[in-house]
């Protein structure tokens, strides 16, 4: 069989939307499937709709470490694959196939560091995009100037930047659209911290800095999308239907949402909005992050752990179930909403979006692998709503506060530490491993023998896990001891059940 290339296609007659050549106007740190299944088909859609026609130039900015890889592929494919979006939209059951081809050629940063840097002298590249993983935007002070390339991403970045500024330095308008997409607060602003301070202390002077500052927009943004990736067990299916051999398939969910924080002229520079995709450019995005890890990722927490001692297993047969579908709405609808700051309206559309999402039919989303670190997620994804929900009603929220019990249930199963975590028995019999911090499991493990109410209060007053004293939150302690005793008597099933 073929690989995938413009050739092929055009011997199938192929009728999809194809962009051969173009001018190179985005530079992408990061080839993985999350980029190729976002970023890159956002790029492909705005090149079909609104003659964007850019190309991406995709650069893997960590070394090789296996003998072929997604660069080899797409360079081999010409910069072509197939994206498959999945799931569920507006109640109807959504398969799409797209050929992207906005990828000119990927580039490695170790291998190919001249061919890189000469992307800086392109005057027409314009934006340039990230995923680096969480860990990805940090001070790395081993970096130095003379690396190729240095380590860290922004160090690369701060040695591109400076390359543009030799090039380009008394031109205005030929700095950066920069927009960073990892998964960690005010990433592009954590990002041009992190450049400024290589720039001082590589002193590559104050003319540089200024133009970095005055001439590059650093742009915070909030990515949403589920990206399942190379589908490994559909793959020869998928290729024998295509007629064509591809290596750098990718699949991921239909919803996607991208939150850009930048100037109001982005907007018709990158008119995504306006190609009818879900982009948004604000000035602020942090109410949109507030609601996306409030409803979205707060449903997940509240719901799963209680889902799974109960007995089920994936999430989507959860939505199946008219008790923990009902808790898990409950909690959004009820409680966690009218916590935010967001019009209602774009809120309950957001909320129903997540249900669609959860019903998936293409993606298996273990619970167990969702309850991974779960005292951090409940601090970060419910404990505001619940005390911006306290200073509104006056009373606790009857949902989020189970779901602190139901954690709880979760965690004090735990009976023998290992390397690989805490082993637990659910009420089923099934055994299990709970994950989280070390001292996480060690505190569970010496209180495993806690009355119902010693354990609550045990873990609402350690100040370690929660940044502070949940004992002080008015009754809270008291109603998840009391709900955890109930757990005792009836099963975290019926406990949901008694929260409707």
């Amino acid at each position: 069989m073929k690989k995938l290339s413009y050739q092929v296609l055009k011997e199938q007659n192929y009728d999809g939307y194809l962009l051969e050549k173009a001018p190179e106007k985005v530079l992408q740190f990061g080839e993985g499937n999350f980029l190729r299944a976002f970023v890159d088909y956002f790029f492909d859609i705005l090149n079909e709709k609104m003659n964007f026609n850019g190309k991406v130039t995709v650069v893997k900015p960590l070394p090789k470490r296996v003998p072929v890889s997604v660069p080899e592929w797409l360079n081999e494919q010409e910069g072509l694959y197939t994206l498959y979006l999945r799931g569920f939209e507006n109640g109807r059951k959504v398969n799409s196939k797209r050929v992207i081809s906005c990828v000119s050629r990927c580039l490695n940063a170790y291998e190919d560091y001249e061919a890189l840097m000469a992307c800086a002298d392109n005057p027409d590249l314009r934006y340039i995009t990230s995923n680096t993983t969480e860990a990805g935007i940090v001070y790395d002070p081993a970096c130095r100037f003379t690396d190729q390339p240095a380590s860290s991403y922004p160090g690369k970045l701060t040695q591109f930047l400076y390359r543009r500024f030799q090039k380009f330095g008394s031109e205005q308008g030929k700095g950066f659209v920069i927009l960073a997409c990892e998964l960690i607060d005010d990433n592009g602003k954590e990002l041009e911290k992190c450049c400024i301070r290589h720039a001082r202390d590589w002193n590559l002077g104050e003319d540089f800095i200024n133009w970095l500052q005055k001439e590059n927009f650093f742009c915070s943004t909030l990515v949403d999308r589920i990206v399942t990736g190379y589908p490994k067990n559909e793959a020869a299916a998928l290729n024998q239907e295509n007629g064509y051999e591809d290596m750098a398939l990718d699949t991921g969910e239909v919803f996607g949402f991208w939150v850009i924080e930048g100037p109001e002229w982005l907007k018709e520079e990158l008119p995504f909005a306006k190609a009818g995709l879900p982009v948004i450019v604000t000035d602020n995005h942090k109410p949109y992050k507030q609601r996306k890890v409030r409803i979205l990722n707060g449903a997940h927490t509240s719901m799963v752990l209680g889902a799974y001692l109960a007995g089920w297993d994936i999430v989507r047969d959860c939505m199946a179930d008219d008790v923990i579908r009902g808790f898990m709405n409950k909690a959004i609808y009820e409680e966690i909403i009218p916590t935010l700051t967001l019009p209602k309206e774009e809120l309950e559309t957001f909320a129903f979006s997540v249900t669609e999402r959860f019903k998936n039919p293409f993606i298996d989303h273990a619970l167990l692998s969702i309850s991974l670190n779960s005292t951090s997620k409940w601090k970060a994804r419910v404990l505001p709503t619940v005390k911006d929900y306290i200073r509104q009603k006056k009373e606790l929220p009857k949902c989020l506060t189970a779901s602190f019990a139901l954690y709880l249930a979760f965690y004090r199963n735990g009976q023998e530490l290992s390397e690989s975590g805490l082993k637990a028995l659910r009420p089923n019999g099934d055994s299990y491993l709970i994950s989280d911090d070390k001292a996480v499991l060690e505190f569970f493990l010496a209180h495993k023998n806690d009355s119902s109410r010693d354990l609550a209060y045990a873990v609402c007053s350690n100040e370690s896990f929660w940044g502070e004293d949940l004992t002080k939150l008015d009754g809270f302690a008291q109603m998840a001891a009391d709900t955890l005793e109930r757990i005792d008597q009836i099963g975290t099933y019926e406990v949901m059940k008694e929260c409707l």
